[in-house]
């Protein structure tokens, strides 16, 4: 299994950036898939979710309204509109992808499968 994430970058404040993530060798419709992302100095947090069909997505309380969560079965893809980005926002963003049932799925511990990571950096 593998999760490619694309499309971190430089952003100054109130910029906007779209993250991919594309996956291969796994049956994409089976997993609910999501975001974390770890600043320096800090562990990783939930960012946002989305169920199996797309139909239901779940975001922390510190980007709801910012960012959207999408998913598009056929490309085998997830994707993260960020916007109004904040310098707070500056982290490495990684996707994931569970088995799990929808209580557990702003946890860390709840997906199987991760992506090697990609900067997005936030500049004030």
């Amino acid at each position: 299994v593998q999760l490619q994430a694309s499309g971190g970058g430089l952003v100054q404040a109130g910029g906007s950036l779209r993250l991919s993530c594309a996956a291969s060798d796994l049956t994409f419709s089976s997993y609910t898939m999501g975001w974390f992302r770890q600043a320096p100095g800090k562990e990783r947090a939930f960012v946002a979710a989305i169920s199996r069909n797309g139909g239901s997505t779940y975001y922390a309380d510190s980007v709801k309204g910012r960012f959207a969560i999408s998913r598009d079965n056929a490309k085998n893809t997830v994707y993260l509109q960020m916007n109004s980005l904040q310098p707070e926002d500056t982290a490495v963003y990684y996707c994931a992808a569970g088995r799990t049932v929808l209580s557990l799925i702003r946890q860390s511990r709840a997906h199987d499968y991760w992506g090697q990571g990609t900067q997005v950096t936030v500049s004030s």
